[in-house]
């Protein structure tokens, strides 16, 4: 009776303790909802998550002005995870401007959520096709003063997740000021011929016929940056080009 009493207690420590941790946004040792975010109850239920897509374009949980006003057509459609809410606003400076990498893992698992969005609306390609995974590039100033780029480490977590490659297909021919402060026609301005297919990326895809191409962002704005990145891809690959953003 001893000895199953001990099987039945080392089986309990061992489900338990699988099922809680250090949540990594409040830090708090708790039971963990959804191990694969790492995220306690609390924290998980303050994500504000776009299940219901109103603007079939952008992919927007609410009523879309940019996309009646002009309709971006260098790509087919975005999808992203979350609203950008103020709670979101300071998920994301933690990671992009206090550097707690950490948050990585969790941003990219939850980019899994527009992965899945938009293949409710495009379809999951044939087995035989080939889809790849590629990111919004930083500029060489930006990327010294943070350290790393938020987009690709986001991309990578995702592909990791989702098993597909992720690419590095463009690059950032000159710096621009941070756009969050710009309204929609300065942005427009700012980013036109900014982007530009990378050569070492384009030339690892070498004699693969892409049939699409997710770039990876952390948010969606006015969709000036997705349209330009599509525009430069667009040049090089005859594939379909979507759009996956963390925040929308």
């Amino acid at each position: 009776m001893k000895l199953w009493w001990n099987g039945v207690r080392e089986a309990l420590v061992s489900f338990l303790g699988a099922s809680r941790g250090n949540c990594l946004l409040c830090q708090q040792s708790s039971p963990l909802k959804g191990e694969e975010l790492g995220l306690c109850s609390s924290c998980y239920n303050q994500i504000p998550w776009i299940h219901r897509v109103l603007c079939a374009f952008c992919g927007r949980g609410e009523s879309c002005p940019d996309c009646r006003r002009e309709r971006h057509t260098t790509f087919v459609l975005s999808r992203s995870s979350v609203r950008y809410d103020e709670t979101m606003k300071e998920l994301l400076a933690r990671y992009k401007y206090r550097g707690d990498e950490r948050l990585q893992a969790v941003l990219g698992a939850m980019l899994v959520h527009a992965f899945r969005l938009a293949q409710e609306k495009l379809g999951a390609m044939a087995a035989e096709s080939h889809e790849v995974i590629t990111f919004v590039p930083v500029s060489e100033l930006r990327m010294q003063e943070r350290g790393f780029n938020q987009a690709e480490q986001m991309a990578l977590e995702l592909g990791r997740r989702v098993g597909l490659p992720v690419v590095p297909l463009l690059s950032r021919s000159k710096h621009t000021d941070k756009q969050s402060f710009k309204g929609r026609h300065a942005r427009i301005g700012d980013l036109a011929n900014v982007f530009e297919v990378s050569l070492p990326g384009s030339g690892a895809l070498a004699g693969v016929a892409v049939t699409r191409i997710y770039i990876v962002d952390d948010v969606y704005t006015t969709g000036s940056t997705m349209s330009q990145c599509a525009r430069a891809l667009g040049k090089e690959f005859s594939a379909e080009i979507c759009g996956l953003t963390w925040a929308r």
